[in-house]
């Protein structure tokens, strides 16, 4: 599988404050990659110099396995992004936007294609002032999208989109990639970013301090259960007596599962034979909202 983006050892200032210090990672054809972090983290500076918008002050960006700056950009022909907000003419239909951003070749299938996983049949020959929050959003992701790019740049594409444009954007997303085409998201809705992302790039003051598979995230940090009983304090006593560990959740008991101990068999068992009714046992997995509040936790205690 080959690389399609490689960003080296990238340094940003500001004046005197540095904002992005040897950010280095890459995003693999037909890859998603969700870039995380606090606000003022550095992500839409990465995105921009990666794009070529912003010069920076050390290392550098590669796509495709050519070079991109402020001065270079003939890589970017094959790049669809959309950066903070989306520029639009307000006199311009939405279809005349599409038919502006889309190449000579197949552009009308293109246009369509794009149009109708949107959902924006309905409007789209209507000007662009006439155009809600949402219907700019879309048009804006439409634009990044149309040429079927081989890498997709988009910051916070989901601001603005009820819940089935979410779903469809997650649906076009994954069905691109499917195809080889690689993207990077920046999003602060991470539930959503969790279901689209193959990996994980979590930011913070400038460096990134996490890079992993979604996969591995998943799993980060072992598996826990909720228990839900029929009598709190019976259960709190049987695990007790047996030596379990278990934190509570409300009115729900919290195992942490060790596959080598077999924690969960052994407060399951302790509970039957403590004569405590079992009426659920939900199964959680560690998620990227918990990993980035950890870090952010963590880094607030080390201030």
């Amino acid at each position: 599988m080959s690389t399609v983006l490689t960003v080296d050892h990238l340094d940003k200032s500001f004046g005197s404050k540095q904002v992005l210090h040897g950010v280095d990672f890459f995003v693999e054809e037909g890859h998603v990659a969700g870039l995380v972090g606090p606000n003022g983290a550095g992500k839409s500076t990465i995105m921009k110099a990666i794009l070529g918008l912003i010069p920076v002050n050390g290392g550098g960006v590669e796509i495709t396995g050519q070079k991109v700056s402020i001065t270079s950009h003939q890589a970017l022909r094959k790049v669809g992004a959309l950066i903070e907000y989306p520029g639009i003419y307000p006199f311009l239909t939405g279809q005349q936007h599409l038919e502006l951003f889309a190449d000579k070749h197949n552009k009308a299938a293109n246009i369509k294609e794009i149009v109708d996983a949107l959902g924006m049949g309905t409007y789209i020959n209507r000007k662009a002032k006439l155009y809600s929050l949402g219907m700019k959003q879309k048009l804006g992701i439409a634009q990044a999208l149309v040429n079927q790019p081989k890498l997709v740049i988009l910051d916070e594409p989901m601001n603005g989109l009820d819940p089935q444009a979410v779903k469809d954007l997650r649906d076009i997303i994954r069905k691109m990639a499917a195809n080889g085409t690689s993207f990077l998201i920046s999003s602060h809705i991470l539930s959503e970013l969790e279901k689209v992302a193959d990996d994980v790039l979590i930011l913070n003051h400038g460096h990134i301090v996490r890079e992993t598979g979604m996969a591995e995230l998943a799993h980060d940090g072992g598996v826990t259960y909720e228990i839900t009983t029929g009598n709190l304090d019976q259960a709190k006593a049987a695990l007790a007596t047996a030596n379990v560990a278990f934190t509570q959740n409300g009115m729900n008991l919290v195992i942490k599962d060790n596959e080598e101990v077999g924690t969960l068999n052994q407060a399951l068992y302790a509970l039957v034979q403590h004569g405590v009714a079992i009426t659920a046992v939900d199964q959680k997995t560690r998620d990227l909202e918990a990993s980035f509040l950890d870090m952010v936790q963590k880094d607030k205690k080390e201030a």
